[in-house]
């Protein structure tokens, strides 16, 4: 029982903070132009100061961890090719292959992972490192999968128009200039560092309401099939797949914690800005969001479960 209250006292706040968001939405508090702009500024300003407040304040060359960063960019490539290839082989609408491979692999690593970690270690630097391993992956993949399943051609310029995407995005930016202050030891006057903080504290409130703010709930029925499809290999074949092989590998703790976040967190709502503007299943996406985001709840639940009652995790 006693495992169960804590897996319980992890998942729930951060659930709860998002139907907080539901339900002021609900009552007209918040309207479609707040998530419009919210989810513009988080991924704009709030996520990336983040990104770069918890990376940048890591000694990353004490505490890298090689292995633990390749097991991270390993899984999620992994997971993005076997799932691509078995939707070449088993998906007969094919107008869907990349919303479905997006939604499929993707997690919402940097809004719910770091709110997880937080929620059960405080500051850690495990997150920031399998964020490091993670995310730049997550949108390289996205790109190139959306590129040539997309139904606006394939052609040079649409290729061109990815990569320079790819460098434009404000996660790989925030990461690359985390870093860069990291392993130099730069050091900012107290008035930036406090004004970073403050930004970066927004991050994760703001993200959770607003990702409850955003749910529609008609679109969790919209296209079933692939959608369960979908948040059955989003939730529960990744972690039940490659769970067994980081515990083999000897992760535990805040490092296990951060590698089941990054396989079994929802689905990124910004999937679904991505296919949408890529000529992909818009409807699919938000269809997935919605379902890995309200399924999480349970799953999530479970699988934090399992870790503490293993003692793989403290």
């Amino acid at each position: 029982m006693e495992n169960f209250i804590f897996s319980l006292n992890v998942t729930i706040p951060i659930f709860l903070v998002m139907a907080l968001g539901w339900a002021l939405r609900q009552a007209g508090i918040l309207d479609g132009g707040f998530v419009a702009v919210a989810n513009k500024f988080n991924f704009q300003v709030t996520l990336p100061c983040l990104l770069f407040r918890d990376i940048s304040s890591v000694d990353i060359q004490a505490v890298f961890d090689l292995q633990y960063v390749l097991f991270c960019a390993a899984a999620s490539s992994a997971c993005f090719w076997v799932i691509w290839g078995g939707t070449k082989l088993f998906l007969k609408d094919k107008s869907m292959a990349g919303a479905f491979v997006q939604a499929s692999f993707r997690s919402s690593a940097a809004v719910m992972g770091l709110a997880f970690i937080q929620n059960i270690y405080g500051q850690s630097a495990m997150g920031p490192l399998m964020i490091v391993g993670a995310v730049p992956l997550y949108n390289i993949y996205s790109v190139v999968v959306l590129t040539f399943e997309g139904r606006q051609g394939q052609g040079g310029r649409k290729i061109k128009e990815a990569f320079w995407n790819i460098l434009k995005n404000p996660f790989i930016i925030s990461i690359f200039l985390g870093l860069t202050v990291s392993y130099f030891h730069i050091h900012f006057p107290v008035v930036v560092n406090k004004t970073v903080y403050n930004v970066s504290q927004m991050a994760t409130p703001l993200a959770l309401v607003t990702l409850g703010a955003g749910f529609e709930g008609k679109g969790a029925l919209a296209k079933l099939k692939p959608t369960l499809a979908a948040s059955f290999l989003k939730l529960v074949a990744q972690p039940l797949a490659l769970l067994p092989v980081a515990v083999s590998m000897g992760f535990t703790g805040e490092k296990l914690i951060g590698i089941l976040i990054m396989l079994a967190s929802p689905t990124t709502p910004s999937c679904y800005i991505m296919a949408k503007n890529m000529g992909n299943d818009g409807e699919l996406t938000a269809s997935v969001v919605v379902a890995t985001t309200l399924l999480a709840s349970f799953t999530l639940t479970g699988w934090i479960f399992l870790l503490k009652a293993t003692g793989y995790i403290g």
